[in-house]
């Protein structure tokens, strides 16, 4: 009988042991996964510049995923320019338990309603290009911005024109009357960079001596058609423009695009910013005379180390860390690019 229950006894045991192995193998072989929800909301997926940004983005978390062995679950929604649209897409990230929040915020002074719905769930949020109120930024400690300084933008855009005036004058004064006429196409009128790179580019170029007479300008709000459109009234009005300051590489492409129908005007220049993959290509086909590249590698890099930071994933990349200043902000490193 004592037999008998000892070699029970045995076989459970034998059995409880191998169970276990498998199991534990089981484990070792197909070990799973954390899984990282991103919800990337976009203020227009037809935006050049935003659409470049977000293949960066998406190139990058692919890196991320394969160097940290996590699955990241990117989920990218179009807000189409309404800002009622980004709050509802915000509000339903939220109800779905996403861990952060990336934003590229359709409207800077009307952030607050997306950063309370956020905050309450305590879901940190990265905006990015397009920068709320610093009220509102300064509202949770787990809210950070990442974007390239429209200041530096500006100076910059000046220097390409002023290093082409010095190397050359008449290579801008087409018709040598001693005097730059330019005009100039202005982004959306809320954006901080269309404000702050107009201030800059124009104030660089007064400071340095540069003769410039504005002729007209108008707000094309970052897009090629109306930059396009606009460009073709001020042909018609105007027989002498030397020069087209574009806040955008998108309105400076249509600039270029109405200087073309017009087949007989020759000699006008363009600089634009942001360095879009089209203004590149136009830059080494001779029909743009500059740009200043926003690094969309750094771009995409920054945001996403900074969205892991944010909810305890990983440290940050030394590189990274050293240019996050205190109030959260990062900028993004930019380059002036011309033939």
């Amino acid at each position: 009988m004592k037999k008998h229950g000892f070699i029970i006894s045995m076989a459970i045991f034998v059995i409880v042991l191998v169970v276990g192995f498998i199991s534990m193998m089981s484990r070792v072989a197909s070990p799973k996964k954390n899984v990282i929800k991103i919800g990337l909301c976009l203020y227009r997926f037809d935006d050049t510049f935003i659409s470049n940004v977000r293949q960066e983005i998406e190139e990058y978390v692919k890196e991320y995923e394969k160097e940290h062995d996590i699955r990241i679950n990117l989920e990218v929604v179009d807000a189409r320019d309404n800002q009622n649209t980004q709050n509802h897409q915000v509000e339903r990230f939220v109800s779905l338990d996403y861990d952060v929040l990336l934003i590229n915020v359709v409207d800077r002074f009307a952030a607050s309603n997306m950063i309370e719905t956020a905050v309450g769930a305590n879901i940190p949020i990265v905006f990015f290009n397009r920068k709320p109120v610093d009220d509102d930024l300064n509202r949770a400690d787990n809210i950070y911005y990442v974007g390239a300084g429209p200041k530096a933008a500006g100076i910059e855009q000046a220097k390409i024109i002023i290093n082409a005036y010095n190397e050359n004058p008449y290579s801008i004064d087409i018709d040598g009357d001693g005097v730059i006429n330019y005009v100039l196409l202005e982004g959306e009128p809320s954006h901080q960079d269309s404000l702050v790179r107009t201030e800059w580019v124009i104030k660089t170029l007064q400071e340095n001596n540069i003769p410039i007479n504005k002729l007209n300008g108008a707000i094309g709000n970052w897009e090629r058609a109306q930059g396009s459109a606009l460009m073709e009234d001020f042909l018609n009005k105007y027989s002498n423009i030397d020069l087209v300051i574009s806040n955008n590489d998108d309105m400076g492409l249509g600039a270029i695009d109405a200087i073309e129908r017009a087949n007989n005007i020759k000699g006008i220049k363009v600089v634009g910013i942001d360095g879009t993959k089209e203004a590149l290509e136009a830059i080494n086909e001779g029909k743009l005379l500059g740009t200043i590249e926003s690094d969309k590698k750094e771009y995409a890099k920054a945001v996403v180390e900074i969205v892991m930071y944010a909810i305890g994933k990983s440290e940050l990349p030394e590189d990274i860390k050293s240019k996050l200043m205190e109030n959260r902000t990062y900028d993004v490193g930019q380059i002036p690019r011309i033939k």
